[in-house]
């Protein structure tokens, strides 16, 4: 479209304007056009639909490059003879910033938002991002920018530099005034400024933040390279470093990994026998129970722009479940994730009493009661008598049977699991259990509203500890054994943690408290095969009150919050394993990450048999999401899948 001289070049290649092929020869013969046609003397790009340009196509991901590569085509945009303005009517991630960042002008509409994400996938910008960002907002910005991968909102963008004004209204036509403005005059070339100037504190300061924050990835690291080098390097040769950087990259396992997740992501939408199936409406949530778990799933509901009606026993536990889902929302009111008004406008959405009678205006009722059988059941009875028939049930057990709490109502179909983990309101992975008797549409509304809540919904089947907790069940159970074997709970967390575990296993009991997992072994001793290995270690520490951080003494000592190691549980160690006859032995890192993984591989493999996971990949976004296992490692079932296929 051309409109006073002004050429309007539209990317438009659904859902998200990727730059396929098509897309970058498409770029190159409009500027090609519109330097062969006097008449034109400037071009604005701009997107179609709600994004400008989504970054690359994935659907080329592995496969060979085809010209023209992306790079050239920045190149040719930035070296234009006419003004080019680049309209960022929405998104502008990836190559679509360093498409936008090529250009001599960037105007963004208020909501759009701006990044490189690069480093999610394992790699770092490949097409100029690294060098040309700097020069527009200075080394911290951009190390911040590009190593965390996070977006940009327009304001911010406006603030540092990256675009140069914010179109309130019509952006097209404020991008096409620009461009006709621009026309005759001297281009502002990106590659031509000067990295502005910051001081060598500044610059360290920022690379510490984001070096701490990488957590073992290369690809944040590499990054902040590339971005400090900006400061001497001369900009041919910062592009050179950073196409080879990401070559290497590309080709790396870091970068297979997370190519996994983002693909597994995808594959987890695809729920078999849901094809064609529509979700119930929900518009209002009711949760039973504002504890600690209760209290963040409604934050989570209020959030996502639910009507929510929490329910306790009495009005004076009600007050106080109110007081915490209020705490919640004052917390992301201090961290600016909430304005004052958008607190206001959620607690006007939020009832909180002692009459469970409320809840016969809710559409949806996710109990987050005591995780007792008797207790859960016995609530869902009274509920049967409460809510209307088209109302769906959830449970929120982690270790019961939700076909058991189902089979106790008068419509166990209308009856699922929605295992959230804490805390509620932040974690992103949510289980979805699918129990015998459960709905094709019921399935579908919990997997509609986990997505409205900005959760990832995983569906399992029914057993002990769904996917998450029985796969974790069969790494503690190998971290006991390691115990017995030689090793000690500071060495398997600090293999685990230098293998890029959030936390080691050890430090991730104490935190949760040990007492909840004895009651359980407990539970399970009339039934336990005696021919079973069993280490009664963690049983010796509960029965002399060591319940983890709450008590100050678990698996390690925690004097002011801080974690030590303690004498004492080496002493009960080696003296249960002398009971038993056992001689421990040296067992280095590689041996400990080697069993740990083997173990939770080994557990996901009898799910997959069992039927209870879908895909392994499932399996992998549970662990990430749920259990701090590195993304950048893809997940236990692919590093099983890796270690085999290099054997």
């Amino acid at each position: 479209m051309q409109t006073a001289g002004v050429l309007v070049v539209t990317i438009d290649n659904a859902p998200v304007n990727a730059l396929s092929a098509d897309v970058r020869g498409g770029l190159m013969a409009a500027l090609a056009a519109a330097e062969g046609d006097a008449e034109i003397r400037a071009v604005v790009v701009t997107g179609a639909g709600k994004t400008f340009i989504g970054g690359a196509d994935i659907k080329e991901f592995g496969k060979p490059p085809v010209e023209p590569m992306l790079p050239a085509v920045i190149d040719r945009l930035e070296g234009f003879s006419k003004p080019v303005v680049a309209a960022l009517n929405g998104a502008a991630l990836g190559g679509g910033l360093e498409v936008a960042l090529g250009c001599h002008h960037r105007i963004a509409a208020s909501g759009a938002k701006l990044g490189l994400p690069e480093v999610k996938l394992g790699i770092v910008p490949g097409a100029g991002g690294t060098q040309r960002l700097p020069r527009l907002t200075g080394i911290p910005a951009a190390i911040d920018i590009i190593a965390s991968g996070r977006m940009v909102p327009a304001a911010e963008a406006l603030s540092l530099g990256i675009v140069d004004a914010v179109a309130t209204e019509n952006l097209l036509d404020a991008a096409v005034a620009a461009a006709a403005d621009l026309a005759g005059k001297s281009l502002r070339r990106t590659a031509e400024l000067a990295v502005p100037t910051s001081t060598a504190e500044e610059n360290e300061a920022a690379a510490a933040k984001a070096r701490a924050r990488a957590k073992g990835q290369t690809s944040p690291l590499e990054a902040v390279r590339l971005v400090l080098a900006t400061q001497n390097a001369a900009f041919a040769d910062g592009i050179a470093d950073e196409r080879a950087t990401f070559l290497r990259l590309r080709d790396s396992q870091e970068a297979a990994a997370l190519r996994h997740v983002f693909f597994a992501e995808r594959a987890a939408a695809k729920v078999e026998g849901l094809e064609g199936v529509e979700p119930r409406p929900v518009s209002t949530i009711g949760v039973v129970g504002t504890g600690l778990m209760g209290s963040g799933i409604a934050v989570a509901a209020l959030d996502a722009g639910y009507t929510v009606i929490g329910i306790e026993q009495t009005s004076e536990a009600a007050e106080k479940g109110k007081e915490r889902i209020t705490a919640l929302l004052d917390r992301n009111l201090k961290s600016g994730r909430i304005d004052a008004k958008g607190k206001a406008e959620r607690l006007s959405r939020l009832i909180v009493s002692g009459n469970i009678g409320n809840l016969a205006k809710a559409d949806l009722v996710i109990e987050a009661v005591f995780d007792d059988l008797d207790v859960k059941t016995l609530l869902f009875q009274r509920l049967d008598g409460i809510v209307r028939p088209d109302a769906i049930l959830a449970t929120n057990t982690s270790y019961l049977d939700p076909d058991v709490i189902a089979a106790a109502t008068q419509h166990p179909e209308r009856v699922l699991g929605l295992h959230f983990f804490s805390p509620a309101n932040v974690m992103k992975l949510l289980e979805v259990v699918r129990g015998a008797k459960t709905l094709p549409d019921v399935l579908a509304t919990g997997l509609a509203v986990a997505r409205k809540l900005n959760k990832l919904p995983i569906v399992t089947g029914v057993c002990e500890g769904f996917i998450g907790n029985r796969i974790f069940s069969a790494y503690r159970r190998e971290a006991e054994f390691l115990l017995e074997d030689g090793a000690l709970p500071q060495d398997i967390d600090a293999a685990m943690e230098a293998y890029g575990m959030a936390m080691g296993p050890f430090a991730v009991f104490d935190l949760a408290g040990l007492e909840i997992a004895w009651a359980r072994r407990k539970r399970q001793a009339a039934t336990r095969d005696p021919a079973a290995r069993y280490v009664d270690i963690p049983d010796r520490l509960c029965e002399a009150g060591r319940f983890g951080q709450k008590s100050g003494r678990g698996w390690y000592r925690y004097v002011d919050g801080k974690r030590t190691i303690d004498p004492a549980v080496t002493e009960l160690i080696e003296a249960s394993r002398a009971a038993k006859g056992l001689t421990p032995r040296a067992i280095d890192a590689d041996e400990i990450v080697s069993r740990l993984l083997k173990a939770m591989a080994d557990e996901g493999q009898a799910l997959l048999a069992e039927g209870i996971a879908a895909r392994a990949s499932d399996i992998d976004l549970v662990m990430i999401n749920g259990y701090g296992f590195p993304a950048y490692r893809g997940g236990p079932m692919f590093a099983a899948a890796a270690k085999a296929g290099a054997a």
